[in-house]
């Protein structure tokens, strides 16, 4: 097992293809799957009871939603393309390299994605005319980490760009003032080798932790790129802004559940936090080759989801729901550069309720 392509527990990764028709037999959209990180021995060697760290704990078969429906009425742009997920069984967003004999822990990560793209060349892609690199999650971190790479597996010719949603994880500080987040990507990058494979336009400036936060990353990516994201990631403030370890006293409980519960100072709170997200995206911006579409809402992924991605209800920003939004950037029909007004304004949101 030392040299091959495994997951965390040493099962072979998968992915799910659903072939392209008609106008869409020769373009691909690559989704990469979310689901979290692991960052100590012990929660790695929890992971490989899941699907999250195991193929053996995968479904054969998922559906296709979204983004990744073949129904043109729920996804208008993409439906007939080649239509892929690459499962996530890694625990360092595609992009670890090393293992723990004691363990039996493969951090391969890093192959996988290389595997999978190797794959699904030969299996037509390299015949693209056009590729999309999306993903969710930790899957929208491992498309910012992955989209040049991407790019560089095709000729010039070829039309490529990368969506992340929901990737915009921020090194924030929590409702107790510690550095949740920064914390546990530490762990990551070190436990799976994970520096090895960061952008050295960032590590050659940064130390290897501050280089798995997309805010250091997303203005030097050179691909053409979509970053979709609630303002108040219901993911970060869940787990990031107010962990249950930085509220001992639940001073912050009823408001996390209910935002009507919320007072003026904890309202304040959650606005600082959209302005550092917007701060981040700043550079990035400015460049009129990439899209943005920050909604204020307190959602997660909305791209993967049937309700979010292309309904008659679905989030919308002035007058234009997401779906649309990316078609309009990826195929250049106009600018998308959208951020909604703050927190209480917008009425579209699909929110998570935080138990």
């Amino acid at each position: 097992v030392f040299c091959v392509t495994v997951c965390l527990d040493g099962t072979l990764p998968g992915y799910h293809l659903h072939r392209g028709f008609g106008s869409g037999a020769n373009s691909w959209v690559i989704h990469l799957e979310g689901g979290g990180w692991c960052n100590t021995i012990r929660s790695c060697v929890f992971r490989k009871t899941t699907r999250r760290g195991s193929s053996k704990f995968m479904e054969k078969s998922i559906n296709f939603t979204g983004i990744l429906s073949n129904k043109a009425e729920e996804n208008p742009d993409f439906y007939n393309w080649n239509r892929v997920r690459v499962r996530y069984c890694d625990g360092a967003s595609f992009a670890g390299e090393g293992q723990n004999e004691a363990n039996k822990l493969y951090f391969r990560g890093q192959r996988i994605w290389l595997a999978a793209m190797e794959e699904l060349m030969a299996k037509g892609m390299q015949n693209a005319n056009q590729a999309l690199l999306s993903g969710c999650s930790a899957g929208g971190l491992a498309s910012i980490l992955h989209c040049d790479e991407f790019k560089n597996l095709f000729p010039e010719t070829t039309k490529v760009k990368c969506l992340s949603d929901a990737g915009l994880f921020l090194d924030a500080t929590n409702v107790a003032g510690g550095h949740t987040l920064r914390d546990m990507y530490e762990g990551v990058v070190t436990l799976q080798g994970v520096q090895k494979n960061l952008p050295s336009t960032c590590t050659s400036q940064k130390d290897p932790t501050s280089c798995f936060f997309p805010q250091n990353l997303v203005s030097n990516v050179k691909t053409p790129m979509f970053l979709l994201n609630a303002a108040y990631d219901a993911w970060q403030v869940d787990q990031s802004l107010i962990p249950s370890l930085a509220d001992p006293h639940g001073l912050w409980r009823a408001c996390k559940t209910d935002r009507s519960h919320c007072n003026s100072s904890q309202i304040q709170f959650f606005q600082d936090f959209r302005n550092q997200m917007l701060d981040a995206v700043k550079i990035f911006s400015e460049s009129n080759q990439n899209g943005l579409f920050i909604n204020s809402c307190f959602a997660h992924c909305q791209s993967e989801r049937k309700d979010t991605w292309y309904e008659n209800d679905s989030p919308r920003i002035g007058n234009k729901g997401i779906a649309v939004s990316v078609g309009d950037w990826f195929f250049d029909r106009t600018a998308v550069k959208a951020i909604d007004c703050p927190y209480s304004c917008d009425k579209t949101c699909h929110d998570v309720i935080l138990k």
